[in-house]
């Protein structure tokens, strides 16, 4: 599938990463796509960097578009959409501005815009992102196809029909990175405490997280399964297990979700 013509709206990291991954992939061209950014430096760097045309103005970057894609910060979405008054009947908005809701977006549109509301995560920067979507009643099934190409340009892609539940998301997919990257820095830490160079246990622990997530996505076996065929009796790994059982390891894990969870509601509004 090939997009509309793209307007996107703020090209900070993710705004960038979705760029990049629809040029990779050849879903759009640089001639199809414009931006607005208005720091200059930056407006300058993606121009070089991607052959688009970035200006400084939304109306003019927006003008024609089929697809707009904004991603600026929450306080900046008001008055990104006032700059949208030549909206085009047919286009479709996608927002990735955090904790902003479908209502809020489509207020600042003529009635009837077709709005999509997206979750991504920072992975998206790897082209392994996680995201997850919600559409108004407007948006059309083509339309629905062109967020899933989209999005699917820097990793998976996932809909959902209630947005509240894109608060849950946020607090698993979202935040999730960083429970990853703490483990991580623990896993690696122990290493170290038992002995590995440091480069070798960070390498170890990265690989070794990566081939997890990898077995979990491909080998058609719920992650119990996984678990039990590594953790063989009396073994090693029982031996970790028990430790983290001990130390309430699931369960603070869910409650990091969780408070996420309920502070990107408390955001929201």
């Amino acid at each position: 599938m090939t997009l509309p013509r793209l307007a996107l709206v703020g090209a900070g990291n993710m705004g960038e990463a979705l760029l990049k991954g629809l040029l990779d992939h050849g879903v759009t061209t640089p001639q199809q796509v414009a931006a607005a950014e208005k720091v200059p430096s930056r407006a300058a760097d993606v121009a070089r960097r991607y052959g688009i045309s970035v200006v400084a103005s939304v109306r003019d970057a927006c003008r024609g578009a089929g697809l707009v894609l904004l991603a600026v910060k929450p306080q900046d979405v008001d008055p990104a959409l006032a700059e949208l008054s030549d909206w085009e009947p047919t286009a479709l908005l996608i927002s990735i501005c955090a904790g902003v809701t479908l209502e809020r977006l489509a207020r600042g549109l003529p009635a009837g815009a077709a709005v999509v509301r997206v979750m991504p995560n920072a992975p998206a920067l790897a082209g392994c992102a996680a995201s997850v979507y919600c559409a108004n009643e407007h948006v059309t099934p083509a339309q629905r196809d062109v967020v899933a190409t989209l999005l699917s340009a820097v990793g998976e892609a996932h809909a959902v029909e209630k947005e509240s539940l894109l608060d849950a998301v946020t607090g698993l997919s979202g935040s999730g990175p960083a429970y990853a990257y703490v483990f991580l820095e623990a896993l690696a830490d122990a290493g170290v405490l038992m002995g590995l160079p440091r480069e070798l246990s960070r390498a170890l622990a990265r690989q070794t997280l990566l081939g997890a997530a990898c077995m979990a996505r491909d080998a058609g076996a719920h992650t119990a399964e996984l678990k039990d065929r590594v953790a063989s009796p009396g073994g090693t790994t029982i031996a970790g297990l028990r430790e983290l059982e001990l130390r309430g390891f699931r369960g603070a894990v869910i409650e990091a979700v969780r408070a996420a969870a309920l502070r990107s509601k408390e955001l929201g509004g």
